[in-house]
């Protein structure tokens, strides 16, 4: 056993610089899991900045000077920042209460729709079936009523998170946007001068993360307004809150859609019943999913790191039971964290010959 665990730390921890590099991963996943609620708006604050990168880069291109690239590229994040508070998230807020003062009689619409198909097809659904699903109908409807009630009794406390969100995330974006080259100075300033590995680690998860988040979030765009075009011109009930959810939705691959398909299905059926305007709904918004998970995916992350449907998974189970929402979202940047670590750390340390024999 000890020269099993001896000849592991000599293949893994042999170099000081690896040693180094484990202990600043311990840190950081300590600090995130112990801190990460109070550190959550410097986080936001990180991601949208680091969003921000492709615009900044992209006018510095078209020679334009630093000072004025990132003031047009803070102004039009502040745009987009008060419109989603302003706009797209009051009405989502509005279709949401709507849908709870509703929800009894889409609960007895849903019944009175089961107990005719019960009827009708006797041999399919069975009377213990339809009693089943009507208790689980019942059960979900009360567990989404505590919710609701829930968070109208946490109504201040929800408030202020968001009035601190408001007023501290724009400011860390502009400081980070700002003084990125000093941060990035002051941080490489506390780490060794030779550190091929960490650097090497640091530029191939610089390169798989700003193409993942900044695909991530025009994927986003993309599929949640697309897909509100569709709902509202096929005069879908509550088209913008199921776009935000199916936008959402792309965070968490195979999952996600998987998730957020029920709803729209159950409200378009329950809507427009048996008839063409659903099967017509229905064909679009599974043209437009397949559009973009064989178009737009591909396309938006050619340069992305291929992780494999069981380690998506994995890693939204994992992130996301530690930390929870944020965790979901966070899961496959994380994921592509450790696989960047698991394929270079050997590389580094060992070099392709001894990798081969």
């Amino acid at each position: 056993m000890l020269k099993v665990l001896r000849s592991w730390v000599d293949r893994f921890l042999s170099d000081e610089e690896a040693v180094l590099l484990a202990a600043l991963l311990v840190a950081f996943f300590v600090i995130i899991l112990s801190m990460g609620k109070i550190l959550a708006p410097l986080l936001t604050g990180i991601v949208l900045a680091y969003v921000m990168q492709g615009i900044i880069k992209y006018l510095k291109r078209r020679q334009i000077p630093d000072v004025l690239a990132v003031a047009v590229t803070f102004v039009l994040f502040l745009g987009g920042f008060i419109g989603l508070l302003f706009f797209v998230i009051p009405r989502v807020w509005r279709q949401l209460q709507g849908l709870f003062r509703e929800l009894p009689a889409l609960v007895s619409q849903t019944q009175i729709t089961l107990d005719d198909l019960t009827q009708k097809y006797p041999g399919l659904i069975s009377e213990s079936q339809f009693t089943a699903w009507v208790d689980m109908l019942n059960a979900e409807v009360g567990v989404f009523g505590q919710w609701v009630v829930s968070v109208s009794i946490s109504q201040l406390p929800l408030v202020a998170t968001i009035l601190v969100y408001m007023i501290l995330v724009p400011i860390l974006v502009f400081f980070i946007l700002k003084d990125q080259e000093k941060l990035l100075i002051w941080i490489q300033s506390l780490l060794p001068n030779n550190r091929p590995l960490i650097s090497g680690i640091a530029g191939e998860l610089n390169i798989q993360m700003s193409n993942y988040i900044r695909g991530k979030v025009v994927e986003i765009i993309i599929v949640g307004s697309v897909t509100y075009g569709l709902f509202v011109f096929y005069g879908l009930n509550y088209s913008a809150l199921l776009a935000f959810l199916v936008g959402l939705s792309v965070i968490v691959p195979y999952l996600g859609i998987t998730v957020v398909s029920l709803p729209v299905v159950i409200i378009g059926y329950l809507q427009f019943g048996w008839t063409d305007g659903f099967f017509y709904l229905m064909f679009w918004y599974g043209l437009l999913q397949a559009l973009d998970g064989f178009v737009l995916v591909p396309l938006v992350f050619s340069e992305a790191v291929n992780l494999h449907p069981i380690a998506i998974i994995t890693a939204v189970l994992v992130f996301g039971s530690w930390w929870g929402l944020w965790g979901v979202f966070f899961a496959i940047p994380l994921a592509t964290l450790v696989k960047v670590i698991m394929t270079s750390w050997p590389q580094v340390l060992h070099g392709p010959e001894k990798l081969t024999e």
